[in-house]
């Protein structure tokens, strides 16, 4: 599979990121309550394949919780199109479809019980791509 670069950024544009990976992900839908609450699927990049290009003063962070996952969003438009999972800290995970232009040609989404997080967790993590 390819690899190319991809371009993503918030509604209003004020952040705008990059990040190198394949033309076809690997995502994950969870159904832990925020990413439930904001029907967040998302697919989770080696932080080194990734670069703020923009914007990293309108990043506004919440946390919940155990307070590991860092969820970003834009101060003004309110769009999450990225944030730091619980499962990877050291990644992040990117929303697709905050990927702008055409890179992206599809997505292989797996399911992720996060009502149960530890228990999933033990039987299997989501691995960065």
């Amino acid at each position: 599979m390819s690899e190319v670069q991809h371009f993503g950024s918030c509604h209003c544009g004020a952040v705008k990121w990059m990040f190198t990976g394949p033309e076809v992900l690997d995502g994950c839908r969870c159904n832990c309550t925020v990413c439930n609450k904001k029907q967040n699927h998302h697919c989770i990049i080696k932080l080194d394949r990734f670069k703020i290009l923009e914007g990293e003063d309108k990043i506004t962070t919440y946390r919940f919780n155990t307070g590991v996952a860092q969820h970003k969003f834009c101060s003004i438009c309110g769009v999450q199109s990225f944030y730091h999972p619980r499962s990877n800290p050291d990644a992040v995970a990117i929303m697709p479809h905050c990927i702008d232009g055409d890179t992206l040609k599809g997505v292989n989404w797996t399911y992720f019980n996060g009502q149960e997080w530890e228990k999933t967790m033990e039987e299997r993590a989501p691995a960065a791509q």
